[in-house]
């Protein structure tokens, strides 16, 4: 199997946890989602997702501890789900195929309202928080700007159902890492 860890980013609702379950489980990698790991430790800490990322706002070791174990992860064999993981492995010359998985703010978050419930404006508004909130750390504490991170292939999944995006990878990633363990 090809040296590089499969690395799955972008914004809240694009479908990028959908794809990188999808193809971790075609590609016999080992998944593991920086959101969960986020979600677990702010459950742990019986805090909310906000309440949570306000948290880490003003305590940089939340971030860098967790990322931490996001980095220790990267293998061969994995595949990594996070905004910044891709960033974060290519800084530390760790090999990584990044993708970039975007979509428009609407379709987003109609997205999450339908999978996660709520009214839509609320979840667009806490949305808005969340991106301004993990924008704001990434560009603090790594110096990275979500807006310009590097990547090896990008998808628009606006228009795109989930089968229709995982496709698009599929034939566009390079024939090193179609591979199966």
């Amino acid at each position: 199997m090809n040296g590089r860890t499969i690395t799955i980013g972008g914004p809240p609702g694009s479908g990028k946890s959908t794809l990188a379950k999808a193809l971790a489980k075609i590609l016999k990698r080992e998944y593991t989602s920086a959101g969960d790991v986020f979600r677990a430790e702010a459950a742990r800490r019986k805090l909310t997702l906000a309440q949570f990322g306000a948290l880490a706002e003003k305590d940089e070791r939340i971030d860098l501890a967790l990322d931490e174990q996001m980095v220790g992860l990267a293998g061969p064999t994995h595949l990594l789900d996070g905004r910044i993981i891709g960033e974060l492995l290519v800084r530390r010359r760790i090999p990584a195929y990044r993708i970039l998985v975007v979509a428009d703010e609407k379709v987003r978050a109609q997205r999450i309202t339908g999978r996660d419930g709520g009214i839509y404006e609320e979840v667009l508004e806490a949305m808005h928080v969340r991106e301004a909130s993990e924008t704001h750390r990434y560009l603090k504490y790594y110096g990275i700007d979500l807006g310009s991170q590097g990547k090896d292939l990008e998808i628009d999944s606006s228009n795109l159902d989930q089968g229709q995006v995982l496709l698009r990878v599929l034939e566009n990633l390079p024939e090193d890492l179609r591979e199966q363990g």
